[in-house]
């Protein structure tokens, strides 16, 4: 045990300062969304480089209110990579879409860009891209991939407040992007998320259905739509503008945490990530895989009484119990990297309250456990 400590996953780095504007708006008696909901929208808008930003109540919702706002619905197939978090292709079945799954390159975990246009059919309505882990996408490629056949792109960047490619930030590059605010994220609200868009008549889409479906006419509320309650509270939004001050400072905290990794992991035994030049990466996870000759949970069970949290990254969707029942496809066949990183996956921690001391003791844990067969 490190330091007759336990080190876990994740642990949001919540300050006197943030407490202090929480309680702020909490003793003002505004707790549903208002003025600092607003404030926050255009503090992240002009952050990520865009026109709107619609705060809502969590990351998934951004997602399942940016379908529903393009209008994808039952007929529509949705392009959605096989190795994510299962909300990405929820969302779509929440629609009564189709999913559509793409494998993904296993240096990065995003979606193959190259694989993308096989995928396309002439009912294909959206490509959700996730940048995993915090490393952007090969958007660019595969903003021209969809903008040949004039599909939207919705930008599945949960994970990635802050990552750029070519300085520019993603959730800029699509007609949505979308973001979590979940406490495993670089800021957090506890539950939370955000979308960006320069697409005007889509924005004033997104904010009537996150409220019930109102619009306001002649000062008088009229339900226009079918809404939902995906609302986000005045005290979450103040929580997050207070630490979005640090985020600069978080990402390079978080990157000079990564570094240590690479210079302290095992190269020979572990695939370390790869971040392609021009990309930039948040780091919300540092995931390797491990060699075949090991067993994922075990090393996970060794690493806990060890003092270290960890678990695998994130899910092969196909190969999950719902869609495996429903689409019936053959996941080793058809997404052997999705597959793989996801029984091969490690999560490792990294977040701004870690020490280098913390890193370098990780690394040896996982070193050793890995230098002989579990």
């Amino acid at each position: 045990m490190h330091n007759n400590k336990f080190i876990p996953l994740a642990s949001p780095d919540i300050t006197d300062s943030d407490i202090t504007e929480v309680v702020r708006v909490l003793k003002s008696g505004m707790l549903v969304q208002g003025p600092e909901v607003e404030q926050l929208e255009k503090k992240i808008a002009s952050f990520i480089g865009v026109k709107h930003c619609i705060a809502a109540s969590n990351g998934t919702a951004t997602l399942h209110m940016s379908l529903i706002a393009m209008g994808i619905g039952p007929g529509d197939e949705v392009i959605v990579p096989a190795f994510s978090y299962i909300a990405t292709a929820n969302v779509v079945e929440l629609t009564g879409a189709i999913c559509r799954f793409v494998d993904i390159d296993i240096q990065t975990f995003n979606i193959n860009a190259d694989a993308i246009e096989k995928a396309i059919s002439p009912k294909t309505k959206a490509i959700i891209v996730v940048h995993e882990f915090g490393l952007s996408a090969d958007i660019s490629k595969i903003i021209s991939i969809a903008d040949k056949h004039r599909i939207p792109v919705i930008e599945d960047a949960a994970c990635a407040l802050g990552a750029t490619e070519d300085e520019k930030n993603v959730g800029s590059f699509g007609r949505v992007g979308s973001f979590s605010l979940h406490p495993r994220k670089a800021i957090s609200s506890g539950e939370g998320g955000l979308i960006t868009t320069n697409d005007t008549d889509l924005s004033d889409k997104l904010r009537i259905l996150r409220n019930h479906g109102i619009r306001m006419r002649d000062g008088k509320m009229d339900f226009v739509a079918a809404g939902f309650n995906y609302r986000m509270t005045d005290f979450q939004a103040v929580l997050v503008t207070s630490q979005l001050k640090r985020l600069p400072e978080i990402l390079n905290v978080k990157s000079g945490l990564a570094k240590v990794y690479f210079e302290e992991l095992d190269p020979s035994r572990l695939q370390l990530p790869s971040v392609p030049a021009g990309r930039r990466h948040t780091w919300q996870t540092f995931h390797v895989l491990l060699p075949d000759d090991l067993d994922q949970m075990q090393v996970i069970s060794q690493l806990r009484s060890r003092g270290v949290g960890t678990n695998y990254g994130a899910q092969c969707i196909p190969y999950q119990t719902y869609y495996a029942e429903k689409y019936k496809l053959d996941s080793a066949a058809l997404f052997p990297n999705a597959l793989k990183s996801f029984k091969r996956g490690l999560a490792l921690p990294i977040y701004e309250k870690l020490s280098v001391k913390d890193i370098k003791y990780i690394s040896q844990q996982l070193n050793d456990i890995t230098s002989k067969r579990v």
